[in-house]
């Protein structure tokens, strides 16, 4: 199992999602993708959509400010 990083506060949605989508493609089943983005859009759709799709989330959890992280189990 392994653990990657993505940084996608600078993207906007829908970008935000295609990003996370194609990092979790690259993974195994039971890989770690902690997500670093912004609160609003990217912090309600990327969470629900991954879920949607058979992933896990793990933990939102507030680094600073807007800036949160979402770690995500690839199902």
């Amino acid at each position: 199992m392994k653990t990657v990083k993505l940084d996608i506060t600078k993207e906007h949605c829908p970008m935000t999602f295609v990003k996370t989508k194609l990092e979790l493609e690259k993974l195994s089943r039971g890989d770690i993708l902690e997500v670093i983005l912004k609160e609003g859009e990217p912090l309600e759709n990327v969470p629900k959509t991954v879920t949607e799709q058979g992933n896990k989330v793990i933990e939102i959890k507030n680094l600073r400010d807007d800036i949160h992280v979402v770690t995500i189990e690839k199902g």
